[in-house]
């Protein structure tokens, strides 16, 4: 089999982590998540994002940045739970616009980022997972997490915005955008082979299908 390394982008609360189980599980394909009980400045941050928010944000690229390679390397194909390059395009540059990361900071963020994502081999497939932000908002409320509960209406349009501005130059590999608002692949069956179906075809170079 052809080795693949998929990556799986999508503002909060559109379905990544469910995703990436479940078409692991069905494929048999490496999974990886992201670092969030195992990270260090986490508790900083949300005590002091100003203080903490570039420490963090060079965390997060050490750690996808392995984390990408680590899956590159591994023979079987893999499926990563948000990209390296949402850091950039959607998280960092939301603390920079919302004045948690300086100006010098993220300059010197971005130029760290380039040079790293450098030397990264592209992935075969971006899939990008779409919901409108109540949708977001609910799911957000249902899965009750004490670390997302201060996050706003406001703040997943932002990140958003910076989504849709991001897929217009977005061009290292195919991507396959899936609205997830009346997509149910957790409890149906169905609706989770609708989606192995588009991404093999997306693999296989068919017209990509948004649905």
């Amino acid at each position: 089999m052809v080795k693949r390394l998929i990556l799986v982008a999508g503002n909060i609360g559109s379905g990544k982590t469910s995703l990436t189980e479940r078409i692991g599980a069905r494929l048999g394909w490496r999974t990886a998540y992201e670092s969030v009980s195992d990270n260090p400045y986490l508790p900083d941050f949300y005590r002091d994002m100003r203080a903490w928010s570039f420490h963090l944000q060079i965390y997060f690229l050490g750690h996808r940045a392995q984390q990408h390679l680590d899956m590159w390397n591994d023979p079987r194909s893999a499926i990563i739970d948000r990209s390296i390059y949402e850091d950039a395009a959607i998280f960092a540059r939301a603390l920079h616009h919302l004045g948690n990361l300086n100006e010098r900071d993220y300059q010197t963020y971005r130029k760290v980022f380039d040079l790293v994502v450098r030397t990264l081999p592209p992935p075969s497939l971006l899939i990008y997972l779409k919901a409108p932000v109540e949708v977001l908002i609910e799911r957000i409320r249902q899965r009750g997490r004490e670390i997302e509960s201060s996050i706003t209406p406001q703040y997943l349009q932002l990140l958003e915005t910076f989504y849709d501005d991001w897929m217009r130059t977005f061009d290292l590999c195919p991507v396959l955008t899936i609205r997830t608002d009346d997509l149910d692949f957790v409890h149906q069956t169905q609706h989770l082979d609708t989606v192995v179906q588009r991404i093999q075809e997306k693999l296989t170079g068919k017209e990509e299908i948004v649905f």
